[in-house]
């Protein structure tokens, strides 16, 4: 069985293998160690081999997490899960990024409950670029980018982009189309706002259509961790 670094290391060297395919720097795009339902000890041993980006779902469960590793401040904290407008305190409090804004009321709590004195939470709309009724996520272009305005005039917070998790069942080609489509949203978002810089998609099953579309963040969590145990929200 592979170790946690021995893992992190072979998805790296994917991620690098498909950039020198596609002409691009492997430096573009960001690796995020999908953390949830996994314990502080197994994100300790990645960020031993050297992983600093990790993403987790559950709000408690994160902050948790956070608090039990304050020693190792260079870790930078995605919030990737829905987002329940009773738990945007934690999140405000312990979280660097929030990857799954979908709502103005959402985004607007998260500023307002953002401690002085913390840096700006960085934030990337959440787009259901599947329109899938079990996924949360912006419907529709003309929605997302009055909801982009919103959060662009917000003081605690920081636009940096898009993040989308198409169906699960997509063939390739149909990968490709859609991460085409995500990634021309993302163009049009970058021509209105300089600061966005972030396109959040990709997981182990699509991860080459994602980096080929233009994917600056794939998102890992089996492929780095070991199978998950299912669990409910706390």
């Amino acid at each position: 069985m592979k170790t946690i670094a021995e893992r992190l290391q072979s998805a790296s060297e994917t991620i690098a293998g498909l950039c020198q395919m596609l002409n691009k720097s492997p430096s573009q795009v960001q690796l995020l160690a999908v953390s949830k339902t996994k314990p502080v000890e197994d994100i300790l041993e990645a960020y031993q081999a050297g992983q600093r980006l990790f993403g987790e779902n559950y709000v408690q469960e994160g902050a948790e997490k956070i608090q039990a590793l304050q020693a190792y401040p260079d870790i930078e904290w995605h919030f990737i899960g829905p987002l329940q407008s009773n738990k945007t305190r934690l999140v405000a409090a312990h979280f660097d990024w929030v990857q799954s804004v979908d709502r103005f009321k959402i985004a607007q709590r998260l500023s307002e409950q953002r401690p002085a004195g913390s840096a700006p939470l960085q934030v990337l709309l959440q787009i259901n670029i599947s329109h899938e009724q079990s996924k949360s996520g912006v419907g529709d272009e003309a929605a997302l980018f009055a909801l982009a305005e919103q959060v662009n005039s917000l003081p605690n917070l920081t636009l940096r982009g898009l993040m989308a998790i198409p169906a699960a069942d997509l063939d390739e080609q149909a990968q490709e189309r859609v991460f085409s489509q995500l990634h021309s949203l993302f163009s049009a978002l970058q021509a209105r706002y300089p600061q966005v810089d972030t396109l959040s998609m990709g997981m182990s099953a699509d991860m080459p259509a994602a980096i080929k579309a233009g994917s600056t963040m794939v998102r890992l969590g089996t492929a780095i961790f070991g199978a998950r145990a299912k669990r409910a929200e706390t």
